[in-house]
């Protein structure tokens, strides 16, 4: 875990590896879309303003959904409502929050919408692989403790270790992981019932061994975090694989045959994202367990219940996108006289 990777000397300016890795994520993702958008569009002006637009979007939505998720876990959450270089964002929350700013700028210029989700389904499987790379890095959106041999085992201090030596009601789990003496020379500090640890350095050379070495260390977990960036890679993947399918099948005419539709690969992308969230939400440790009224799924996860609703979304929207007419794409003087008219009116 390396959360802060390194300092910009003379400004003082702190690198998170979370930060680093969404920018890193986004940059590839741009180019993909990019690349992919050409297919599509010439205008590669269009692309950029809409993957800026997706962006920000995304990121919004992301954080949002992040601090109403842990609402009453954060300290300040109106202020964490803007610290995204933290770390903490709901992929769902991303998603809900860029869709709609897809539809609305391919309506705009009109633009094929159901060609522009595609591709922008596969663009987000490819940032979102290392933005888990951050997660990782960051030490948010830890595992279970297990005892397989790709086990990973996080310092003192992170938020795997603070979930493990304490209780968690909100998982129906009464006992820690992990627990720790309670003397006067304890390593942590208990504040209303929650143990917080104290400052490394504040640590005695005994505790110090303890809490890295010794019996009181972090329990190894599941690396859920590369569980789920190798998943977003793969499904990037199996998505462009998909999608190059549907572009043969148009170019040969035979847009009949099944699964070959415009806006069946981002369908797909909801389909087998929400499947494989649901399962890998199983090997997490952070989430807190849902029983509100529209939960389908009383006892697990809040990104579970989103999963079986966005599966069951990618499977109606595979059926509708299957008995629908592909749309005749947008040619480029359509798009250029669009601009054109924009630009008259704002010198007028």
């Amino acid at each position: 875990m390396h959360p802060e990777l390194f300092e910009i000397p003379f400004i003082h300016l702190t690198i998170r590896s979370f930060g680093l890795m969404m920018v890193i994520g986004f940059i590839l993702g741009f180019y993909l879309l990019g690349k992919l958008g050409c297919k599509i569009s010439s205008n590669p002006q269009l692309i950029t303003n809409l993957a800026l637009y997706c962006l920000i979007a995304g990121v919004v939505g992301a954080r949002v959904f992040y601090v109403v998720h842990h609402f009453d876990q954060l300290q300040n959450p109106w202020s964490s409502m803007f610290a995204v270089w933290q770390g903490g964002l709901e992929f769902y929350g991303g998603v809900i929050f860029a869709i709609p700013v897809i539809i609305l700028y391919s309506r705009h210029y009109k633009l094929p919408i159901r060609q522009y989700l595609d591709i922008a389904a596969i663009a987000l499987m490819l940032g979102l692989s290392f933005g888990r790379l951050g997660c990782f890095l960051n030490g948010c959106c830890f595992g279970k403790p297990t005892e397989l041999p790709w086990a990973v085992r996080f310092p003192y201090d992170s938020f795997a270790y603070f979930s493990q030596i304490n209780t968690n009601p909100e998982r129906n789990r009464s006992e820690p992981h992990l627990k720790l003496p309670h003397n006067e020379n304890s390593s942590f500090v208990d504040i209303n019932g929650r143990l917080y640890p104290k400052p490394f350095d504040e640590l005695t050379e005994q505790q110090k061994f303890e809490v890295t070495k010794g019996k009181y260390q972090c329990l190894r977990i599941h690396p859920t975090q590369l569980y789920s960036s190798a998943n977003a890679a793969f499904l990037c993947l199996l998505l462009y694989l998909f999608q190059l399918r549907s572009q043969r099948a148009a170019g040969s005419g035979n847009t009949r045959k099944l699964f070959t539709r415009p806006g069946q690969t981002f369908a797909l992308a909801f389909v087998l994202y929400g499947i494989t969230r649901f399962l890998i939400e199983y090997l997490r440790d952070d989430n807190p367990f849902e029983y509100a009224w529209w939960a389908a799924y009383k006892g697990g996860t809040v990104s579970q219940n989103l999963s079986i609703y966005l599966v069951i979304l990618g499977v109606v929207l595979m059926a509708v996108f299957q008995a629908t007419k592909p749309n005749a794409p947008a040619t480029e003087n359509a798009v250029n006289n669009k601009n054109r008219k924009s630009k008259l009116e704002n010198r007028k």
